[in-house]
């Protein structure tokens, strides 16, 4: 390999080191299999990161902490539950920063729920309803296609993990928060949040 080509591939290796906070090795195998393709490098490491979480879902999550986070001069504020595996990763610094971000996040995108299941099935009926009317003399396959699509993007707006990462739109929370399971090695589990604004509902 050229002198070229080396300092080519240790400036890709550490572009997507910084990109995905993942470690050297992960980085450095992910760009063989890609064969030197940054994007693609990127996405076998996010994959591997929802591979390792998926794993990890299932196991407990009793520590944590409750993180607050006030801006606007104290006009908005929210309270965020974030569990972990250990009372060590709880004062992780890269946990922390998570943790930080999601309140950051909360804050700007306004959520209702962490996850679509976390609405109640009253309200999802009534907003199937509401799009079914819109959808009459449509035929019933194309019906179900679009009811879904529009689900979707409720969900996109209402549930936290559904919304796009406010600090790279690339990606959902849901990915951010399973990268972060991926570089902690523990189940993390957002559990709730309540969000205030002076002069409004919560």
């Amino acid at each position: 390999m050229s002198t070229q080509n080396q300092q080519d591939s240790k400036a890709a290796l550490l572009k997507l080191r910084e990109l995905t906070g993942a470690g050297m090795m992960d980085c450095k195998e992910a760009l063989e299999q890609a064969a030197g393709d940054l994007k693609e490098a990127k996405n076998i490491i996010r994959r591997k990161g929802l591979d390792i979480a998926k794993k990890k879902s299932t196991r407990e999550a009793k520590e944590g902490q409750i993180i607050s986070y006030i801006h606007g001069g104290g006009k908005l504020g929210v309270l965020l539950e974030i569990n972990c595996e250990s009372d060590f990763v709880a004062r992780n610094e890269v946990f922390q920063e998570f943790a930080r971000n999601i309140t950051m996040q909360i804050a700007a995108a306004h959520p209702l729920y962490v996850l679509s299941a976390d609405i109640p099935e009253s309200e999802m009926e009534r907003e199937k309803a509401n799009f079914q009317q819109e959808l009459k003399g449509k035929p019933p396959a194309i019906q179900e296609k679009i009811l879904q699509g529009k689900l979707a993007k409720r969900f996109e707006d209402v549930c936290l993990l559904n919304q796009k990462y406010i600090k790279d739109d690339s990606r959902t929370v849901q990915d951010y928060l399973s990268e972060t399971i991926a570089k902690i090695g523990e189940n993390i589990v957002i559990r709730r949040f309540v969000r205030y604004e002076v002069g409004g509902s919560n």
